[in-house]
């Protein structure tokens, strides 16, 4: 008897584009590149953020918020709305489709802080923690309401369906932004739902990834204590939330946090000269439980920039090009080629060193 076992072991594409001088580039840009790699994904999850719609709102905080019902909505209103002005309450613009059949409430708030706001006014947090216990209440506290993009001028927008489906539900072609990332999901040991759809947000940061978070039992008991609460049931949440304790809360450089985040080998640390292997030893020995294990390539976009990472060994694909001011990044080559079909230069950057491109300075 012979036995045949198959297994996919590098599902789920992702696709990520910036132009460094901030020029804006149209959602059916991306929908058209990810929608290359349409073979894989299962239609359980599609999503895109972008960078650069809401110049109106620039000043105010964009939540992108899903209802399971109207009683979760009623609640959360209520809620916000203590601490917060609300500029603007809108239903996040989408069409009917016929490969969407159902999806939860969708909508989104543009906020500002209150100056005298009651929630923690007796304790000296700034606005950027206030927005992150916030999402983190409403998303763990209110019973069917989940907070899924909480940035500036920037939004997610994702959902149960292959991406291309997504993006045309979600309008993106009416939509003009300087950075994009985008994902087709593929889930093996989550279940697919509109909430664990990628990407996953906080602020301003938001993550894309392609393979499997093994440390995810440790990473969440890690954020726990820093008053994370990973509620949305996929692994990938944890990598948005170790991104802002350790820039945002601990303030480590950016390449100083990638590298705590896909920690270099303890045999490639005793190669190093003596200042670098104390340097690498302490990170690996203080943020050891912030460090991902498994297979994955990640993209990170932020409102400066777009970061592209391997797992230390490469088990998951990730190639980049570039041409002009506009960088591609993509689990396939014919994702890019789709919409760059000849790119000045293509490239697949190393396991475990990040690939960074940065906005220009000065723009926005």
């Amino acid at each position: 008897m012979s036995w045949r076992f198959e297994k996919d072991i590098s599902g789920c594409g992702l696709s990520g584009i910036i132009n460094t001088k901030g020029k804006l580039i149209n959602g059916s840009v991306i929908i058209k590149s990810i929608a290359s790699q349409h073979d894989r994904g299962n239609g359980l999850g599609g999503g895109f953020a972008a960078y650069g719609i809401y110049p109106e709102y620039k000043d105010h905080y964009a939540f992108h918020v899903m209802f399971d019902h109207e009683k979760s909505r009623e609640a959360f209103e209520q809620y916000i709305k203590v601490n917060f002005e609300i500029e603007r309450n809108q239903a996040i613009p989408t069409r009917h489709h016929d490969k969407v059949l159902t999806h939860p409430i969708l909508r989104r708030y543009f906020i500002q802080i209150k100056a005298d706001r009651p929630a923690l006014k007796k304790e000296e947090i700034g606005d950027e923690d206030f927005i992150v216990k916030t999402v983190m209440y409403i998303n763990s506290e209110i019973s069917g309401a989940y907070v899924f993009s909480s940035g500036k001028n920037m939004g997610v927008f994702k959902g149960v369906g292959y991406p291309e489906d997504i993006g045309e539900f979600f309008c993106l072609e009416e939509y003009d932004a300087y950075i994009w990332t985008a994902h087709n999901r593929f889930p093996t040991n989550t279940p697919g739902w509109w909430g664990g759809a990628h990407p996953f947000a906080l602020l301003e940061w938001t993550i894309v990834h392609n393979g499997e978070i093994s440390s995810y039992g440790i990473n969440k008991r890690y954020l726990e204590m820093f008053d994370y609460h990973c509620s949305l049931m996929t692994d990938t949440e944890v990598v948005a939330y170790l991104l802002d304790l350790l820039l945002r809360k601990h303030k480590l450089p950016l390449e100083m946090c990638l590298k705590a985040l896909s920690a270099s080998f303890w045999k490639d640390i005793d190669r190093m000269e003596d200042d670098e292997r104390q340097m690498y030893t302490a990170l690996r020995q203080v943020y050891g439980s912030a460090a991902l294990n498994g297979p994955f390539a990640i993209l990170i976009g932020h409102s400066k920039g777009l970061i592209g990472i391997n797992d230390r060994v490469k088990l998951r694909p990730f190639v980049a090009a570039k041409k002009g001011d506009t960088y591609y990044m993509a689990s396939e080559e014919s994702s890019i080629r789709e919409i760059c079909p000849k790119p000045e230069r293509v490239w697949h950057p190393p396991a475990g060193k990040p690939l960074i491109i940065e906005l220009e300075e000065g723009v926005n």
